[in-house]
């Protein structure tokens, strides 16, 4: 529905969007990606959206196995390709397993504290939240602030998956491996 910005309407306004998050060598139409490039049709949406985003994905206090394990099973809910085959690869440079992998698309991992996250995961999009009983046995290996960061990071990455199945962004060729990763740097 909604393609990246063509390179002739990007100005000031989408470089700007991104100037919070973004590297200055890759605030533009061919090194920006799919995602970004979109998001930036509307740079004040993306300027406000995208460091909650980068906050998510860089500072939250969640550990980053169990933050690529939550956003991998928020996208299959979502059915959202493009924050999967990233965030697959991520997962696994970030210590998940094909195991892993597989457990966030079924929702059954051998893990017990996984399972848990898994189930927080799943309360949180089926019932917009987590049951106190969830919550308790997520407070064996997370604190208050890595919980809310969970919570967080469901809705977050709810939101953009919501944002990139409407806009049909497609996944970049290559995406999803290491190679890619190598030279586009997340």
């Amino acid at each position: 529905m909604l393609t990246p910005l063509p390179a002739e309407d990007w100005d000031d306004h989408a470089r700007d969007a991104l100037a919070a998050t973004v590297p200055p060598e890759r605030r533009n139409p061919d090194d920006a990606g799919n995602a970004l490039a979109t998001l930036v049709r509307h740079p004040v949406l993306a300027g406000a959206f995208l460091p909650f985003n980068t906050y998510l994905q860089a500072s939250s206090t969640l550990p980053e196995r169990i933050r690529e394990l939550v956003i991998l099973r928020t996208a299959h809910h979502h059915g959202c390709g493009y924050e999967w085959g990233h965030h697959s690869a991520m997962g696994r440079r970030s210590g998940l397993t094909e195991d892993d992998v597989d457990a966030a698309r079924t929702g059954v991992a051998s893990d017990e504290f996984d399972q848990t996250v898994l189930n927080a995961v799943d309360e949180l999009h089926s019932g917009s939240r987590i049951s106190p009983s969830t919550w308790a046995r997520l407070g064996a290996c997370l604190d208050d602030k890595q919980r809310m960061d969970l919570m967080f990071t469901v809705g977050g990455y709810g939101t953009l998956a919501l944002a990139l199945n409407t806009f049909d962004v497609e996944l970049e060729e290559g995406a999803g491996t290491d190679e890619f990763y190598a030279t586009n740097p997340a």
